[in-house]
């Protein structure tokens, strides 16, 4: 049988890509080759994300593109936007296969089938998405670093957001079934193990299970050297969990915690389970036990309804917050949503405007975090890639750090002092 090319290309999370890695491993079996999504292939496989309008349209141009490039070629989307638009993704030239959330880790199975399918024929099969199966997934395309999949979807139902609708109800395996998964990874050459889902913080919950006691069995295992946590809700950001990781070497010092607004009235438009108080007393919490941890925060501005006033209360409220850095997302409208419904629409400069005054702030306190940490000593690991002569890596709090590239360096944990600070809140070594 001859070769096929297969190209694969991820759109959105960290989740994603987790998934991705794993499905593309099922392709290694020398009945395929893997090239560049650049390059020519018999298939393109297009891992979708839905979360923003934007995202859908990338996805468009990945698969105009795709055929650009070879129109003989079968274009395969799977995940979010096929769960979300099964029906218009399969009505673009040159798509053949859509496959939902729950049917994308059959990939390799429905591509057989297209052998057998007229060339004007495409499949698409999705369900609709209420399995409680749940599938662990980890990354291994970095020599450094594994995105492991330990939990997905979500039941919280925020006015703004179709995830819920794409991945279905929040589920997870056992602990004791996540550590035989964590096992695998700890065998390759990964350093750093990312924990990441939908809402890992809800992880455990159809078991009885909690997130704090899988943290402290990860942190019991020998390997990998370091345990990184995704994105965890303020709700579920427990105390019990803030010193456990203040406890655990193994566990690192850097917590995302999405805050979405500074503003109570927002929040409680967007459907959030928290205010500013929980938020400001988890900030509150990790500086007392953690001095030195990274501390990002997720911002929506031009949400409907936010009006001057509530962007300058939320402005304000953030710029007392003692965060390392903020992510800024500018809103954007999504079918499907109780938001998409609000008439009190923001108009597109004022959020362009909102965004760059909240990106000022995020950079100011990035390069203050980078400061306060001057003369840590404190250990990097180093990554693969290479700009120009230099190569970076993470500290244990999240600061980037840069020396001249050493090909022997590359996935080694090194102690350094944090002295000369570049831009960006980057240092130099």
């Amino acid at each position: 049988m001859k070769t096929k090319t297969i190209a694969f290309n991820t759109l959105g999370c960290k989740l994603n890509f987790s998934e991705t890695a794993a499905i593309s491993r099922r392709f290694q079996d020398g009945q395929f080759r893997e090239v560049g999504f650049h390059e020519v292939a018999d298939i393109y496989v297009i891992n979708s994300c839905t979360v923003t309008q934007n995202a859908e349209k990338r996805c468009r141009e990945l698969i105009r593109k795709a055929m650009k490039t070879n129109p003989e070629a079968h274009v395969a989307v799977i995940g979010c936007y096929s769960q979300i638009s099964p029906a218009g993704l399969a009505a673009i030239p040159g798509v053949a296969l859509v496959l939902g959330n729950t049917e994308k880790y059959q990939l390799f199975d429905r591509l057989k089938e297209l052998a057998y399918k007229p060339a004007q024929d495409n499949i698409v099969d999705v369900s609709d998405n209420t399995s409680e199966a749940f599938i662990p997934t980890y990354s291994t395309g970095e020599r450094t670093r594994s995105f492991f999949k330990i939990q997905d979807g979500c039941d919280y139902k925020c006015a703004y957001c179709i995830i819920p609708k794409a991945r279905g109800k929040s589920r997870s395996n056992t602990i004791a079934a996540t550590l035989a998964t964590a096992a695998e990874i700890a065998e390759t050459s990964i350093k750093e193990m990312v924990l990441t889902g939908v809402n890992i913080g809800d992880f455990g919950k159809p078991q009885g299970e909690t997130f704090h006691q899988l943290l402290k069995e990860l942190a019991a295992m020998e390997k990998p050297e370091r345990i990184r946590l995704s994105s965890v809700e303020p709700d579920l950001l427990t105390e019990e969990i803030i010193r456990l990781v203040a406890k655990e070497e193994r566990l690192m010092p850097h917590f995302h915690i999405p805050l979405q607004s500074g503003s109570d009235s927002i929040l409680r438009a967007m459907g959030r389970r928290y205010n500013t108080r929980l938020f400001a007393d988890r900030v509150e919490t990790i500086r007392k036990h953690i001095p030195h941890a990274c501390i990002a925060a997720d911002v929506i501005v031009g949400y409907p309804g936010e009006t001057e006033e509530l962007f300058r209360e939320s402005l304000s409220f953030l710029s007392g917050m003692d965060v390392s850095y903020v992510h800024v997302f500018s809103y954007s409208e999504r079918a499907q949503t109780r938001a998409a419904d609000l008439t009190d629409k923001i108009h597109p400069k004022v959020i362009k405007d909102r965004a760059k005054t909240l990106q000022q702030l995020s950079d100011k306190k990035k390069q203050a975090f980078a400061e306060a940490n001057k003369g840590l000593t404190t250990k990097v690991l180093w990554e693969k890639d290479r700009t120009g002569d230099h190569m970076s890596g993470f500290t244990e709090n999240y600061i980037r750090v840069k020396t001249k590239y050493n090909e022997n360096k590359v996935n080694t944990i090194e102690e350094v002092v944090l002295n000369i600070t570049g831009k960006n809140g980057v240092y130099l070594v």
